[in-house]
């Protein structure tokens, strides 16, 4: 398993995860409450240039994980064309990848351990409702470690296709994904078995 944080440091990572992840929430929010193209437009325009001022190979680094969403971003501006509301595909389009950019500014300029000790803050109530927040957090761990990985051999398996046939891959590689994501999951769980897994965290927690 891989970090998404970034290897390149920035000023951003000498910020509170708690900050971070809090002014992430309410511009998120915010987005929502406005329609118009040309303003989202403008803000994904300042999300880039967020990218680009700690250097190229920070700009590199997040584009790289950024280009997953091209697919969807095709799939909703071609629909709206289709509806002839071409502006509010746009309006769409633009909010997406704005939200989605800056929490991966989050998580390339934040530790890991760091989010997920304000999770724990967050969440440290509902112990008294008999939740056990080491759920949520390890849930929140998985996630963003494994997303990565997963994208990578899913492209491992599209290069294996195109080096064994002239076809496109398409849906002929959904299986063996699959049955890789399967793997993965499988390993994690014996790892986490293996030391005892969430009720032993929380047994020398309360020690």
């Amino acid at each position: 398993m891989i970090s998404l944080t970034s290897p390149v440091e920035t000023r951003a990572h000498h910020w509170p995860a708690g900050l971070k992840l809090g002014l992430l929430s309410l511009v998120t929010f915010g987005l929502f409450f406005v329609d118009s193209v040309i303003f989202h437009g403008l803000f994904l325009a300042f999300v880039a240039v967020l990218y680009a001022l700690p250097g190229t190979v920070f700009f590199k680094n997040g584009w790289k994980h950024l280009k997953i969403l091209w697919p969807f971003v095709f799939i909703v501006v071609v629909w709206h064309l289709f509806t002839d509301e071409l502006p509010l595909g746009l309006t769409v389009a633009f909010r997406m990848m704005s939200a989605v950019g800056m929490a991966n500014l989050v998580t390339m300029t934040t530790r890991l351990s760091d989010m997920i000790d304000v999770v724990h803050w967050l969440t440290r109530p509902l112990r008294k409702l008999g939740f056990n927040p080491r759920v949520l957090e390890l849930s929140i761990a998985l996630v963003i470690r494994m997303t990565p990985v997963l994208v990578s051999k899913g492209q491992k398996l599209t290069l294996a296709w195109r080096a064994r046939s002239t076809r496109r891959s398409g849906w002929r590689i959904i299986l063996p994904f699959t049955v890789l994501a399967l793997d993965d999951a499988d390993h994690v769980a014996e790892a986490l078995k293996a030391r005892g897994g969430l009720t032993n965290q929380e047994n020398q927690e309360r020690k």
